[in-house]
């Protein structure tokens, strides 16, 4: 076996994005510390080097800025600047120490008991989605996506009759954030939903300001450390960009894959039936066997070496979440889905002082919504081969475009 006959060097080719699991197995047994010629990458796929890589400090978030001066001044609108100058502002393309100062100041907002005090209000809209569906459903126009974009909204204090508008917003800004390298005009696409985006947060900030109210944007406009550091206003805008962007795209993905995955073995809908406690479980097997993250990007700052090979600042290394959830090192048949694994070294949610900070709403909103379809419905099937299903075709997500299934009471 050989890297230039068994492996197509475009890692958004048609089955790297249909199935990467394959794809990047085959990788990972060939050369798991592979420079990829064509996107003038590393690519890590064991769970053993991705880990160490995302705990480590040779590697940094710090990618905005370099990308930014990449991009062709004669391409580059003052809305395409200005959109990076937004994204730079993101703490997950930060690193410490103000990746420490931003999460410590935005972690308020996530904590356990703010997140357990939303339940019954995504109950409630998780309740209203299940009854709207039809027998012949799209499980993720229909109730993935809705359902974790109206809860980011309600929490960040959107009005009801405005949450339309984040769709449109979201779908331009994925292009960019999440490498659509296929699509030419990304960055001006994703310029357009960004500025708009800050716009409206701009002045739903100033509302709250003068009247504040039970939201995660009036939690940050109060918050002071004990230092007496507060988010300065772009930061503050750029976070509710990011928790509006990364709130709901990674629940999307999360329901949706792990909707897929549960229908592709009907042996582990039937356990999870009969033992509705296996769900948080469920959910952690969900994020392994096939997460929302596909892969994470970071560049070398600092030059080191893995197995022999030479890495040095400013190269590019993507390290392959998905890959390293399938390691057979780590997982016993790693590629069969067990609802009862409990596989708590996962890096479906990264690792180390990136690991998601929404986790624990994403895992929340994924038992709540697949319990519930599971409650609802005795009997749910896919209406399509699970091979003609589209996915997105991106660098960082592992998300599908639709998931048509049947369904009956």
């Amino acid at each position: 076996m050989s890297i230039e006959t068994d492996v197509d060097q475009n890692l958004i080719c048609d089955e790297a994005v249909r199935d990467p699991h394959t794809y990047f197995s085959r990788l990972r047994d060939v050369d798991p510390i592979y420079w990829n010629a064509r996107h003038r990458a590393w690519v890590l796929t064991r769970h053993a080097d991705v880990g160490a890589a995302l705990r480590g400090t040779d590697l940094t978030a710090e990618r905005i800025t370099p990308f930014a001066s990449a991009v062709s001044t004669a391409a580059a609108s003052d809305g395409v600047d200005d959109t990076f100058r937004i994204l730079e502002d993101w703490l997950v393309f930060k690193d410490a120490p103000e990746h420490t100062r931003l999460r410590r100041l935005v972690a308020r907002a996530f904590t356990p008991s703010v997140v357990k005090a939303r339940i019954s209000e995504i109950e409630q809209t998780i309740t209203e989605l299940v009854a709207d569906l039809d027998s012949s459903a799209d499980l993720i126009q229909e109730f993935a996506y809705p359902l974790p974009a109206v809860v980011i909204a309600q929490m960040l204090g959107v009005p009801p009759e405005e949450r339309d508008l984040f769709k449109k917003w979201s779908d331009q800004i994925t292009a960019l954030v999440f490498g659509a390298y296929g699509q030419e005009d990304r960055f001006e696409t994703a310029a357009a939903g960004m500025l708009e985006l800050r716009d409206y947060l701009v002045d739903l900030i100033e509302h709250y300001e003068r009247s504040p109210g039970d939201n995660l944007i009036s939690v940050l406009l109060e918050h002071e450390a004990d230092d007496g550091d507060v988010l300065s206003r772009e930061e503050l805008v750029a976070t509710c960009t990011l928790l509006l962007f990364g709130g709901h795209e990674t629940t999307t993905n999360l329901i949706g894959n792990g909707m897929l995955a549960l229908l592709s073995a009907p042996d582990q809908v039937d356990l999870l039936r009969a033992n509705p406690d296996l769900v948080g479980p469920a959910i952690e097997e969900m994020l392994r066997f096939d997460g929302p993250a596909r892969a994470t990007v970071r560049l070398v700052k600092n030059e080191h070496m893995i197995d022999g090979r030479t890495m040095s600042p400013g190269e590019r290394v993507f390290l392959v979440n998905l890959a390293a959830n399938r390691d057979p090192e780590v997982y016993a048949d790693a590629d069969r889905l067990d609802v009862e694994r409990r596989p708590t070294n996962h890096l479906g949610f990264g690792v180390g002082i990136h690991y998601c900070l929404g986790a624990p709403l994403a895992r929340l909103e994924g038992r709540l919504a697949i319990s519930a379809l599971l409650d609802r419905y005795s009997n749910i099937e896919l209406d399509v081969d699970p091979a003609s299903l589209d996915w997105h075709p991106t660098m960082l997500s592992r998300g599908l475009v639709n998931l048509p299934v049947g369904l009956s009471v």
